[in-house]
C-alpha cells in the first residue's frame, strides 16, 4: 500500500517526512512536485524532462530542464509530440503548450529508501505517432499489482525526431529517450525506485527503441534489462532517411535543413510527411521495402548516435552483461490486414507480390512456396509481412544476444483477440492492454471485446513482466540454441519450442542491415 508520507529535503539537508493526503509532494533535481494518489498509487504526471525542443532549440539533442521555484503541478499530462494522422493521432497532437519531453511516473511507495524495481515504458507508433498520455498506457494497475515503479514519457516522434536534416543531429527521438533515462537515473529514488534496477519495456517501434538504445553507447549504463516486443527491423541508412527526409520538404517547397524547417509550424510538418505517405507507390523503386511497407521513419545507422544495427552490437557483446526478455505475436500482421480492408481476401498476386518484396534472398519466394505448400495467398501474405517486419527481426536479437554469450528469454503471444470471433487471431498489439492490464481503456482493448478470459491472460504477463523487472527472470527457462524453449501465452499457457520453426529456418542465414537507398534521383 501507498505510504502516507513523502520524504522532503529539509534545511541543513536533513530528511523530513511530510504528510499529504490525496497531493503528495516531492522534490526532485529541478524542483518540488505536486502529484496526486489515486486507489493507492501516488501518480506524478507531465513533468518536464528536458526544455521544449522548440525555438533556437528545434531540432537540437534535449538539453537539460531548468528547475523552477515553488511547487509545479504534476496533476496532467504534458502535451503530445506531433503526430502524423494515422488513428486521428494529429488531431489529439493539437493539445496546447510544446513542452513535449515530459516524464510520467506511478509509484506505489514514495519512501527514497524502499529501492522498488523501476520499469519504464517506451510506446510505439512506427516513429510517426505515439504519446504517453493514451489510456492504454496509464501505469497503475501495473505499479500497485507488480510493487513496482512505472515510468512513461514523450519522445519526438516523425520528422521532429526521425528525419535525417542538414545542421541536425541524427535519432533525435531516441536521444530524447537517452534523456528520459537520464532523469530516472537522477530522480527515481525520490520516487521510490533503484535507480540500479531499471527495465526498460516496450512494443513495436518502442521494441525497436530498445533495440537501438542497446546499440547507443550513450545509453550504456542506464537500465540493466530490458523487454523488447515486436521490434520492427526497420533500421535506415543515412542515404534513404535522407531522401525521404528531402521528399518530405518538398512537400512544402523547401530543403531538409535546419534553416529552412526550424520556423515551419511543427503541424505543417507532420502534414507534409502524410502527404509524402499517401502517395507512397511512387517511391518503392528508390525506397524498395520502406516505401512497399509505407514506412517513412525509423531510427538511423549514423554511425555516431547509432552506430552499428542492434543485431550487430548484440552480437559483438552489447548487451552481454544485460538480462533480455524478447517476444512477439504470432498473427503480426493480421491487424494491418484488417486496416487495410483486405483481411481474408489477399489475392494470389498480392501474395505474390509481398513474397518478391520482402521475403530473403534471391529465391525466398520459392522458399516460402515450398515450406508452406497447404497456404493460401492470405496465410502466406501474412507469413511473409510478419516475418519481415516484426517475427524475425525480434528472433534474431535473442539469438545475436545468445551469440555473444549472454541471456535471452523467449515468448510469443498464441492466445488470438476474443474480437471479430478471434478473425485477428494473436495481432500485433494486442499485447500492450494485457501487459498494463487496462483491459477496458484506450483503442487496443477493443482487441480484447470484454473477453472474461483476458483477465486471467493479462494476470500472466503481468506477473511475468514485473518478475522479470524485479528478479531477471520471467518464470520459465532461458533460450538456448538447440532447445529453443519458447514461453507461449494462450488459454492454457506452455513452454515449448519455438513455434515458428519454418519461419526461422527461412531467415536463418539472413542478416538485418540498415535498409539503403536503391536508386539516385
Amino acid at each position: 500500500m501507498l505510504k502516507r508520507v513523502v520524504w522532503l529535503e529539509g534545511e541543513f539537508g536533513m530528511t523530513v517526512a511530510a504528510p499529504y493526503g490525496d497531493q503528495p509532494e516531492i522534490r526532485v533535481a529541478a524542483g518540488t512536485l505536486r502529484g496526486t494518489s489515486e486507489a493507492g498509487v501516488a501518480v506524478f504526471r507531465g513533468i518536464p524532462y528536458a526544455e521544449a525542443p522548440v525555438g533556437v532549440l528545434r531540432f537540437a539533442a534535449p538539453q537539460p530542464v531548468q528547475g523552477w521555484d515553488g511547487v509545479r503541478d504534476a496533476v496532467s499530462y504534458g502535451p503530445p509530440p506531433p503526430q502524423a494522422g494515422a488513428f486521428g493521432m494529429d488531431k489529439l497532437s493539437q493539445a496546447a503548450g510544446d513542452d513535449w519531453l515530459t516524464i510520467n511516473v506511478w509509484s506505489p511507495e514514495l519512501e527514497p529508501a524502499a529501492g522498488l524495481p523501476v520499469m519504464v515504458w517506451i510506446q510505439g507508433g512506427a516513429y510517426g505517432i505515439g504519446m504517453s498520455s493514451l489510456p492504454e498506457y496509464d501505469g497503475s494497475r501495473l505499479a500497485r499489482d507488480g510493487d513496482v515503479v512505472v515510468v512513461t514519457f514523450n519522445y519526438r516522434v516523425g520528422i521532429e525526431g526521425f528525419a535525417q536534416l542538414e545542421g541536425a543531429p541524427a535519432n533525435r527521438g531516441l536521444l530524447d529517450q537517452v534523456a528520459a533515462l537520464e532523469w530516472v537515473r537522477d530522480n527515481i529514488s525520490a520516487f521510490g525506485g533503484d535507480p540500479g534496477r531499471v527495465t526498460v519495456f516496450g512494443q513495436s517501434a518502442g521494441g525497436g527503441s530498445i533495440a537501438a538504445l542497446l546499440a547507443m553507447p550513450r545509453a550504456a549504463g542506464l537500465f540493466q534489462r530490458a523487454i523488447v516486443g515486436s521490434a520492427p527491423g526497420t533500421f535506415f541508412s543515412p542515404a534513404l532517411a535522407a531522401d525521404i527526409a528531402t521528399a518530405c520538404a518538398s512537400e512544402l517547397g523547401l530543403r531538409p535543413t535546419v534553416d529552412d524547417l526550424s520556423t515551419v509550424a511543427p503541424s505543417l510538418l507532420s502534414v507534409a510527411g502524410d502527404a509524402v505517405t499517401d502517395k507512397i507507390g511512387q517511391w518503392v523503386e528508390r525506397w524498395g521495402q520502406a516505401a512497399y511497407r509505407s514506412i517513412l521513419f525509423a531510427p538511423v545507422v549514423d554511425g555516431d548516435v547509432l552506430p552499428v544495427t542492434p543485431w550487430q552490437a548484440l552480437a559483438d557483446g552489447a548487451g552481454r552483461d544485460l538480462e533480455l526478455l524478447i517476444g512477439h505475436t504470432r498473427d503480426e500482421q493480421r491487424l494491418f490486414n484488417m486496416l487495410d480492408g483486405n483481411l481474408g481476401s489477399v489475392t494470389s498476386s498480392q501474395a505474390a507480390a509481398a513474397l518478391t518484396a520482402l521475403a530473403p534472398g534471391p529465391d525466398g519466394a520459392r522458399r516460402y512456396y515450398e515450406a508452406f505448400p497447404t497456404a493460401d495467398p492470405d496465410e502466406l501474405h501474412e507469413l511473409v509481412n510478419s516475418d519481415w517486419l516484426f517475427r524475425m527481426p525480434t528472433l534474431h536479437l535473442a539469438d545475436a544476444q545468445l551469440a555473444a554469450g549472454g541471456r535471452a528469454y523467449l515468448y510469443e503471444l498464441t492466445w488470438p483477440a476474443p474480437a471479430m470471433d478471434g478473425a485477428i487471431g494473436a495481432c500485433h498489439g494486442l499485447d500492450v492492454p494485457l501487459i498494463f492490464g487496462n483491459l477496458t481503456a484506450g483503442l487496443p482493448a477493443m482487441l480484447l471485446d470484454g473477453a472474461p478470459e483476458a483477465e486471467a491472460m493479462s494476470s500472466l504477463m503481468r506477473t511475468a513482466w514485473t518478475s522479470f523487472a524485479t528478479h531477471g527472470n520471467p518464470g520459465w527457462p532461458a533460450y538456448n540454441p538447440t532447445q529453443r524453449r519458447t514461453q507461449l501465452f494462450d488459454t492454457q499457457p506452455t513452454v515449448a519450442t519455438y513455434p515458428e520453426d519454418l519461419s526461422r529456418q527461412l531467415w536463418q542465414s539472413h542478416t538485418f542491415s540498415a535498409l539503403p537507398l536503391l536508386s539516385q534521383p
